[in-house]
């Protein structure tokens, strides 16, 4: 890679990051639908890999599926990771259906000596009752590894294991380095978004919660879901 073009990698990854650790801006629906239909084609892509074990029938059992179609990673000393992305939530009355998705934001730093810049997809499972009370409580910010334990996915980690960490992670590798370290990332509501999507103000409780609160648009994310859960359904009962 030219020095040009790595410098422009470099920044382009420092503007991501800025972003997503400032405070959130005035956004549109067609903002929100658009992360909505990139986080669609997340999870399709995620579905069709052959390369994460277990990761199928992990989300059989999983409470809850945020989404990040892409998380930057840009650093020269102080490395630094964000994005925006989407929880959703099986509705507990159902079992099968799924509600959301609320919008949110992730942003970490951390100290050391690493140069240059990344971008991968990220979905992290939310296994436990735990976990998701940690996301209710904290809507301004939840830190990852604080209320609830985290783990990144790593080959060898069976479906069964993997369901008994509050929240584990799967990522996809797309530049220089993506090793981000996700334990003690902070997790806050991207309000703007949920406002704009929804028409009106919508907190990530009432949206997961309420029947009222819901966009046709989603159907089609939710549907990707909802089908993934069932392809992991249908592991566990081989």
């Amino acid at each position: 890679m030219d020095k040009s073009r790595r410098n422009f990698m470099l920044a382009t990854g420092a503007f991501g990051l800025a972003a997503a650790n400032r405070p959130a801006l005035a956004a549109v629906p067609e903002d929100a639908q658009a992360l909505v239909l990139a986080a669609e084609a997340t999870v399709d892509a995620f579905t069709r890999r052959q390369d994460i074990e277990g990761f199928v029938a992990a989300v059989a059992q999983t409470r809850g599926v945020l989404v990040f179609p892409r998380i930057v990673k840009a650093g020269f000393v102080l490395a630094g990771a964000g994005g925006t992305g989407v929880l959703l939530v099986r509705d507990q009355r159902t079992n099968n259906e799924w509600r959301g998705p609320a919008f949110y934001n992730l942003s970490t730093a951390s100290l050391g000596l690493q140069l240059g810049a990344s971008w991968g997809d990220l979905i992290v499972l939310v296994n436990t009752q735990n976990a998701l009370n940690a996301l209710y409580n904290n809507p301004a910010a939840l830190k990852f590894g604080g209320e609830a334990s985290f783990a990144f996915w790593d080959k060898g980690m069976n479906a069964g294991a993997s369901g008994t960490t509050d929240y584990l992670a799967y990522s996809t590798d797309k530049g220089a380095f993506f090793g981000l370290a996700i334990d003690g990332s902070v997790l806050s509501a991207r309000q703007s978004l949920n406002d704009a999507y929804y028409g009106k103000p919508a907190s990530p409780l009432t949206i997961l919660f309420d029947p009222q609160v819901s966009n046709p648009a989603a159907q089609t994310l939710q549907a990707s879901v909802k089908r993934l859960r069932a392809n992991g359904l249908s592991e566990w009962a081989r």
